[in-house]
């Protein structure tokens, strides 16, 4: 079989699987399962085999014209790099245990066969993304996505939450489309074609007439897809859909797509400094922002949404220094640990008798009741928060290795501007970052709120899941850095000794004020008594988060009577933490800047329509009611009145006619 045929198989899969999967739900629903599980890792299984194949070499290149336009054709193409062809196996690794892992924490969900379907057609949708050698083919997978997050995000559709934060993933995402599709119609016109490859060549040639216009209209939709600064508040709130769900999006598809889309097209945003800049200037307001907003965060999911955000804007840093290496080798390392860190928050979920909703501020005696999520978390925050040895530490340093040498003029693809502003915004983030990562651990793991009746032992899909991914999340980066360099450009990617200094003590002082923090809360928490708690139900963590966020309180009973009062976020953020709290408050900015204008422009068209045009249409109607009402006045039914009526009529136009033979 060629790798070409590999290749066309990796995105065929997951799409048969889920329209199997949706046909047999309800007639067959023992293949369910097998259905979910079993093509994404074939589709997994093959991909393997194209990393084999491609080893990291020249792109692999096939094409046939999809039909006839007339003009710009689009064509069926798949171009594989080394980058393509990582990204899959990342994509196929995450969607693998995200649907071995559903299978235990939605085990008793009615709605699991569409879940497990949606699931399987959004990896499908990734791999078309990443496999595509076309930006109009791309496009498609890009748009599947988008309404599958949109399905899955509100999977708890009973619940307003679920259904708001559905609505606000896909209209904001939407907002960052459009100029995104009129961006790619602008360069594929200039281009000549929608290829990649021919797009890169055009590039190259210097044939774009307008490359700082079409690359800011690209930047948008990118901004919305990978949750950027501006357009990133649709991820926190897609925090209401299942937990797997989370995973599947921050790790390995839905916001991942934007990171790739620029690391495919980065000479095309290095023929503009402009754009450079402005994706330097949006990655380190993101980084910063976002790591502020998860220091200030109760609920354990938010906090990873905002990391996620942080982490992206690592990436889009990393691109707007020109290193797409460093890139696309932090996406891939944190893909593996913020996988491995939502899966593992589904089990404390379960067993704190919390939700997406919920507090880590009410979480107590987690080590014990959940080993298997505390050795696994704790790996997973250490990588996150970039300790050597974790592979998140060799991938953020390279990003910050990247910035170094552009800020410090060691070579020119960007602008010194971009390098020195990811740079202070990467050490900064790498300071929060730890922080945070640190708050998590203590309050999840280590916290004083109220104690939840203990659930059991979870489910061994759910644990062996969080094992298997633990092991990339130590390993991935130091096995990377050494083994993989001609994968990336034939980049050198281990850490420099500069940035590895700043990064690391930065990170430790972040960590280390914060336990400090957390001591003294605790000291002054430890005279405050602690609530008492109410049984919790059973259920599975599927619905136990479902009705857990359709009751709007923690599930397990009324934790919110026995906070842990030992947050060390406020200590640390002072007024600040308010404001973060809020995510800075950006949706009440936008509410005022968008929202409120466009509903008083509706109220002002619905009164126009009514008051005006209505009563234009209504006096039209009018006039002739007057008439009839006339004419049926004169319908008496006397024949004296009419025969009057008629002489009248006779003497009018005698005299009429006498008038104009006289004037004649």
């Amino acid at each position: 079989m060629t790798t070409t045929t590999l290749a066309v198989l990796v995105p065929l899969l997951p799409f048969l699987g889920a329209a199997a999967g949706l046909l047999l739900g309800r007639t067959a629903p023992g293949f369910v399962r097998p259905l979910a599980v079993l093509p994404t890792l074939a589709a997994l299984v093959l991909a393997v085999l194209v990393v084999a194949r491609q080893g990291g070499g020249g792109a692999i290149d096939a094409v046939t014209e999809l039909t006839p336009t007339g003009s710009v054709p689009v064509e069926l193409a798949l171009h594989i790099d080394g980058f393509a062809a990582l990204v899959a196996v990342l994509v196929g690794t995450v969607a693998t245990c995200v649907q071995i892992y559903s299978t235990g924490y939605l085990r008793d969900d009615p709605r699991y066969a569409s879940y497990a379907a949606l699931v399987s057609l959004f990896t499908s949708a990734m791999f078309l993304v990443v496999y595509s050698g076309d930006l109009m083919v791309l496009l498609v997978g890009w748009e599947v996505m988008g309404i599958c997050s949109y399905f899955l995000v509100g999977h708890y559709w009973e619940t307003p939450e679920a259904r708001a934060a559905s609505l606000k993933a896909f209209l904001v995402t939407k907002l960052g489309d459009v100029p995104f599709l009129i961006g790619l119609l602008a360069l594929a016109t200039e281009a000549g074609s929608f290829r990649i490859t021919k797009i890169l060549g055009a590039v190259a040639s210097g044939s774009l007439d307008h490359p700082t216009l079409i690359a800011l209209l690209l930047l948008a939709g990118v901004a919305g897809k990978s949750a950027q600064f501006p357009l990133h508040t649709w991820l926190p709130d897609a925090m209401a859909g299942p937990t797997p769900v989370s995973a599947l999006i921050h790790a390995a598809t839905m916001v991942a797509a934007g990171v790739y889309f620029v690391a495919r097209l980065l000479p095309l945003f290095e023929a503009s400094r402009a754009a450079m800049v402005v994706l330097a200037v949006m990655a380190a307001v993101t980084m910063v922002g976002s790591a502020l907003a998860a220091l200030a965060q109760d609920d354990i999911k938010r906090v990873l949404a905002y990391s996620t955000i942080g982490q992206l804007g690592y990436m889009t840093g990393a691109l707007a220094t020109g290193d797409r290496g460093a890139a696309v080798f932090h996406l891939l390392s944190h893909g593996a640990f913020k996988a491995l860190l939502f899966l593992a928050a589904g089990l404390i979920i379960h067993a704190a008798g919390t939700n997406s909703l919920a507090a880590m501020s009410r979480m107590r005696g987690l080590r014990d009741r959940v080993p298997d999520a505390y050795w696994t978390m704790t790996v997973a925050l250490l990588a996150l928060a970039a300790i050597p040895p974790f592979s998140g530490f060799f991938s953020k340093e390279s990003v910050l290795g990247a910035a170094e040498h552009v800020a410090t003029g060691h070579t020119g693809h960007a602008p010194g501007a971009a390098g020195w502003t990811v740079l202070v915004a990467g050490l900064i983030t790498a300071l929060l970052t730890a922080a945070y990562a640190t708050r998590l651990w203590l309050l999840a793991f280590r916290g004083r709120g109220a104690e939840a009746p203990d659930h059991g032992r979870q489910p061994l899909a759910m644990n062996a899941v969080l094992w298997a991914l633990a092991i990339p999340s130590l390993a991935l980066g130091g096995l990377t850095f050494r083994l993989l360099p001609d994968w990336f450009d034939d980049q050198a990617l281990t850490p420099t000794l500069t940035t590895s200094v700043l990064g690391t003590g930065v990170a430790l002082v972040g960590g280390i004020v914060t336990y400090a923090a957390w001591r003294h809360t605790t000291a002054l928490a430890a005279r405050t008594p602690l609530g008492a708690v109410a049984a919790h139900p059973e259920g599975d963590a599927g619905l136990v988060e479902a009705e857990a966020i359709a009751s709007h309180r923690p599930a397990y009973g009324d934790l919110a009577s026995a906070p842990d009062p030992s947050d060390p976020g406020r200590l640390l953020l002072g007024p600040v933490h308010r404001h973060a709290a809020a995510g800075f408050h950006l949706d009440a900015v936008y509410t005022a800047l968008l929202v409120r204008p466009v509903r008083a422009g509706a109220s002002l068209v619905r009164f126009l329509d009514r008051e005006v045009v209505d009563t234009y249409v209504r006096a039209a109607g009018a006039l002739p009611r007057l008439l009839g009402a006339a004419v049926r006045r004169a319908q008496t039914g006397n024949v004296q009145t009419y025969v009057s009526a008629l002489l009248a009529g006779t003497v009018v136009l005698a005299v009429a006619a006498v008038l104009v033979a006289t004037g004649a």
